[in-house]
């Protein structure tokens, strides 16, 4: 496979972004980044400094954090400022609250700069979030755009809760899951939006691994093309 490729991936919540990008870039041998897992620890830290309504410190503190993330036995290790944060970004007061964060115009800039200094990885690059494939990568070698109903991620996002050891209700899950959709879909800051070019993938009844073979083969077009 060729090395270099910036493979995008976006979709809302619960649409098998992330389980499908590991995958992906598993088997390719690419760097993993979720740009998700980025938003969650600002909101963290943000909830835990009681800074959530304060704009103005919350694009300071991404400004002055060092953020790495590290994909390690299948799991992305969230660094920030040399703490490990992992377990902390997750919680239910995190998803509460994430959508909100993510809105603001001046943190996404500050994190967009950040994640294409990460996307320079020679090897190849998987990327996944809201907004890969229309502002942070508009020139993606591959653009792809998850999608699923939002009773199947409902029942997605209740299932990682119990193996979290968290029971939430199924309700209140899918409640979260329509109220970010259209938090993510009609801010003014880099909406969820399909890019024109990306190649549409409905997860609601296929498997990760026939997801992940359709996002393969636009892998190999691609590189196939790069090539020529």
């Amino acid at each position: 496979m060729s090395k270099g490729i910036i493979v995008a991936i976006d979709g809302p919540a619960g649409s098998g972004k992330s389980t499908s990008a590991k995958m992906v870039a598993k088997k390719l041998g690419y760097l993993y980044i979720d740009t998700g897992a980025m938003y969650r620890g600002i909101t963290f830290l943000a909830i835990n400094n009681n800074i959530l309504h304060d704009e103005k410190k919350i694009i300071e503190l991404a400004k002055s954090s060092k953020i790495e993330l590290e994909f390690v036995n299948d799991e992305t290790k969230v660094i920030f400022n040399g703490k490990d944060i992992t377990n902390s970004i997750r919680t239910v007061e995190v998803n509460n609250h994430v959508s909100d964060i993510s809105k603001i115009k001046q943190l996404r800039v500050v994190l967009v700069q950040k994640q294409r200094e990460m996307g320079k990885e020679k090897n190849g690059v998987v990327m996944e979030g809201r907004d890969i494939t229309t502002v942070v990568f508009p020139d993606a070698d591959v653009k792809i755009f998850l999608t699923a109903s939002i009773n199947q991620r409902a029942e997605r996002r209740a299932k990682e809760f119990s193996a979290n050891g968290l029971e939430v209700p199924y309700d209140n899950i899918k409640e979260n899951l329509e109220r970010r959709d259209h938090i993510d879909s009609s801010r003014d800051a880099s909406p969820l939006t399909i890019a024109p070019d990306a190649m549409i993938i409905d997860t609601s009844e296929i498997t990760i691994e026939e997801q992940v073979n359709l996002i393969l083969n636009e892998v190999k077009k691609a590189a196939s093309k790069k090539r020529i």
